[in-house]
């Protein structure tokens, strides 16, 4: 029996997933493979990343020898020049010619390349390739101002890009009266616009350029309304078009305004030839995304094994994360009124906007938009996919994860239908996750991706799935264990223990020897965070540098504007007038914004990056050091005046607050801590409100713990009454130690004890009785953070490696953002104003 043969042609993404699904289904097909590309299938999604990769990283989807081993024939670099409908056979640009029972158009898309004058001069690029990708990393060396020409999804990962190149001069230039128009509405735009100009990226919108300046190098755009800015390098992402030609060619019926048609199986208008992907128009519409791609390779593949599978179009919602925010769009994000309610809600000061549509009764979620925080997108596509009951209030949605039926995200996926599609790139059910992991024993989530492909695409879902697995495992009344991240099969608290033990120093040390992969934002900062608990040395020494936040990564808290503020340590928040004089010769040389904190401290707002370690040396030179306003770590300890000056005051509660703040700055921890001293107990100190408080009495003091304020205030609880100030100090040496070794990543003191089995009563056995045996060990163990303390604001501008880190520009050290501005008020300057409102 003659073995068939289907020929592919393209080698892209949704060319390697009809490979695959193919593959899966049968063997009895000779499956060919054309590349115009040089090099074989890799992940477009993650294009951006290809900047950041480390020696030995990759984006292929697979390995030359998987080809071999599927039996496929790959011929790279060699583009499909000729189909021959009547003799069923392709040739190749090189000549290679083989015969065809089905042939797979895979072409994909090309960059749209507007019509403009000097459009072809040296630094303008496209971004579709990772040949294109070379050649702009080769060029961006000569440039310091970037452009894009385009502010949709494409136009915003290539900006990434020049920012990832250190072109933090960048503009993007759109068209449309906002960003992403596709995706998102006006408010959205707006809300993402600040984003991208707090990181240092400048939006021109209904701009439309009319010619690129320069002689033979671009030097800049002019727009039509008579504008223009300097660029020395620039990207055009204006749009895609289908890669139609070569169907064209053939007689392939091709769409009015490119792609070609194709119908619910997949099938041309020549039954033996499909298109799959951004080349095919499916009822008048282009799917550019890998999701649908995917879905079009399985019905393709399962129609040429008989299968009955059609094509029904495809949901478009969608979660990404651009430059650090996060912007979804999820069902119908425009639908309004009379059809629907609109629930919005803004909140520019933390740079977020949320929008709501609901069904005219209120009791079905349409559709959606979530910029700048979007954890709880899952579900919300979940209750619109699966049309789901939604509160009374559905306004409530905008302020929690997710509430159905009372009940959050992680508790959420009880209500979901097996059939809920969970992974869109791959097309797999909760039904194929639990099964996955009762049938399979598929445990961990990478054991899930693995056995089922979900969350190996876009990665969006990953969230949702690893609720799943873990539902289906308290189902099935298995142990749960709490892992870090993907890249580490241990919890906070193991991974701690392991790194002490093999006494790693490093982020790469811990990666290669307890994880695997190449990290993300999840562990980077938690494991630098753990190697600041252990070993007390400098955050950005060599190894630790990138791992870090990006506050903790210049010593600074990043502001609106791209600007940061910097906060010396007033310990117990008293000062002398020289050192407050010092303060406000520096804040006026440097043209700050200055504010007294509510922790007791001085404020200095508006410095540029460049300035940073000027200011730090004026500082120090004064008697300043860090105050750690940037890191997980102790803040403040507040004080009242105490027995110092108030005539109710029992104790020096200043002196006493000075001590404990000295002994624990710089101390990381799993997040930031407060604390505060009051000389008596009508708490001007406010200590009950801290992680830890401390209050005098007419026997010593008494130490309060796991207070929290922020967006859930909580008292803290007595922990031991009359203790004299040593015992106090012992106490929360051993509470402090307990709290780094046991909790979970970025949680306060408050939600750590009330997630503790046996509550304050467990923690005060713990602490004051030394149940566990731990209190010496503990106690030694934070007098060695103590001995070891370094101001890291002194040791980065006495070291030349890490202090040439702090300039805008690579290329351009000495100069600073032109792109910062400030407007005036009250006689200081000041950001963009902000309001947080709710629209319903």
């Amino acid at each position: 029996m003659n073995t068939k043969s289907i020929v592919i042609i393209g080698n892209g993404m949704v060319s390697h997933k009809f490979c695959e699904k193919i593959k899966s289904k049968t063997d009895k097909f000779k499956i060919t493979v054309f590349n115009e590309e040089p090099i074989r299938a890799y992940d477009r999604v993650h294009l951006t990343d290809y900047f950041k990769k480390k020696e030995g990283d990759d984006l292929f989807l697979s390995d030359l020898a998987w080809y071999n081993e599927k039996n496929i024939d790959l011929h790279l670099n060699d583009p499909i020049v000729n189909v021959n409908i009547d003799k069923k056979i392709v040739e190749s640009q090189q000549g290679v010619i083989v015969a065809y029972d089905y042939v797979i158009f895979a072409t994909g898309s090309a960059a749209f390349v507007p019509p403009i004058s000097g459009i072809d001069k040296q630094g303008v690029f496209l971004y579709r390739t990772i040949a294109d990708l070379d050649r702009i990393k080769a060029y961006a060396g000569h440039a310091r101002k970037g452009a894009v020409i385009g502010g949709g999804l494409l136009g915003l990962e290539a900006a990434k890009a020049l920012v990832d190149l250190q072109i933090k001069d960048t503009s993007v230039v759109e068209f449309a009266g906002r960003l992403m128009p596709r995706q998102i509405d006006d408010m959205a735009s707006a809300t993402l616009q600040r984003k991208l100009l707090s990181l240092g990226l400048n939006c021109l919108l209904q701009k439309s350029t009319s010619e690129i300046l320069g002689e033979d190098r671009i030097t800049g755009l002019a727009f039509a309304d008579g504008s223009s800015i300097a660029a020395d390098i620039l990207i055009v992402s204006a749009g895609i078009k289908p890669r139609d030609e070569l169907a064209q060619q053939t007689g392939l019926k091709i769409g009015a305004r490119g792609g070609i048609l194709v119908d619910e199986k997949m099938r041309t208008s020549d039954p033996h030839i499909f298109a799959i992907g951004e080349c095919a128009l499916f009822n008048d519409m282009i799917y550019g995304l890998v999701a649908p791609g995917y879905e079009m390779a399985e019905i393709a593949a399962a129609t040429i094994c008989g299968e009955q599978k059609n094509f029904h179009g495809f949901d478009m919602s969608t979660k990404l994360k651009l430059m650090g925010v996060d912007v979804a769009s999820f069902g119908d994000p425009f639908i309004c009124e009379p059809d629907a309610r609109t629930i919005h809600l803004e909140d520019k000061h933390k740079g977020i906007y949320k929008r709501l549509n609901i069904s005219a009764d209120g009791k079905r979620l349409l559709g959606g938009i979530l910029v700048g925080e979007a954890h709880s997108y899952n579900m919300l596509l979940q209750t619109v996919n699966n049309h789901l009951p939604i509160p009374e209030h559905p306004e409530i949605l905008l302020f929690s994860e997710q509430a159905v039926n009372g009940k959050s995200t992680g508790a959420g996926v009880d209500t979901l239908p097996d059939s809920a599609l969970i992974c869109s790139c791959e097309g797999v059910t909760k039904a194929e996750i639990s099964r996955a992991v009762t049938e399979q024993n598929c445990e961990h989530v990478d054991d899930v991706k693995k056995c089922t492909k979900a969350g190996s695409g876009c990665g969006g879902c990953v969230p949702m799935l690893k609720d799943i697995v873990t539902y289906t495992m308290k189902q099935q009344g298995k142990y749960i264990r709490n892992t870090v991240c993907e890249h580490f099969e241990y919890s906070r608290q193991e991974l701690f223990d392991l790194m002490k033990i093999h006494e790693f120093r490093t982020y790469d040390e811990v990666l290669d020897s307890l994880g695997h992969g190449h990290g993300c934002e999840i562990c980077k900062p938690l494991v630098s965070s753990l190697l600041a608990s252990l070993w007390n040395e400098m955050i950005l020494g060599k190894g630790n540098d990138t791992a870090q936040d990006s506050n903790d990564r210049f010593l600074a808290n990043i502001q609106r504007g791209g600007t940061y503020s910097v906060v010396p340590r007033i310990p117990g928040g008293e000062i002398l007038p020289e050192k407050l004089i010092v303060i406000g010769q520096v804040a006026e040389k440097y043209k700050l914004y200055t504010k007294i904190t509510g922790g007791q401290r001085i404020d200095m707002f508006g410095a540029h990056l460049n300035d940073l370690p000027f200011i730090w040396e004026e500082l120090i030179a004064a008697g300043f050091e860090s105050g750690h306003a940037y890191g997980k770590a102790l803040r403040t300890v507040k004080s009242c005046v105490g027995s110092t000056w108030c005539r109710f005051g029992l104790h020096d509660s200043v002196s006493f607050a000075i001590k404990i703040e000295e002994r624990y700055r710089g101390v990381r921890a799993p997040h930031k801590f407060k604390s505060a001293v009051s000389g008596c107990i009508r708490e001007c100190a406010e200590a009950q409100s801290k992680d830890f408080g401390i209050i005098a009495t007419e026997k010593g003091w008494n130490l309060y713990v796991c207070g929290n304020g922020g967006s859930k205030p909580q008292h803290a609880l007595l922990l031991a009454s009359d203790i004299d100030s040593d015992t106090c100090i012992r106490y929360l040496d051993r509470f402090l130690m307990f709290y780094i070794h046991t909790a979970d990543p970025l949680t306060r003191t408050a939600t750590w004890l009330n997630k503790m089995d046996g509550g304050i009563e467990y923690l005060r056995n713990v602490v004051v009785n030394d149940s566990l045996g731990m209190a010496e060990k503990w106690e030694k163990e934070m007098q060695r953070l103590v001995d070891t303390y370094l101001c890291e604001w002194k040791v980065a501008v006495q070291d030349p490696n890490i202090r040439k880190r702090f300039v805008h520009f690579v290329n351009a050290p000495d100069e600073k953002d032109e792109n910062v501005r400030f407007d005036e008020m009250r006689g200081q300057k000041k950001a963009a104003d902000w309001n947080a409102t709710v629209l319903i």
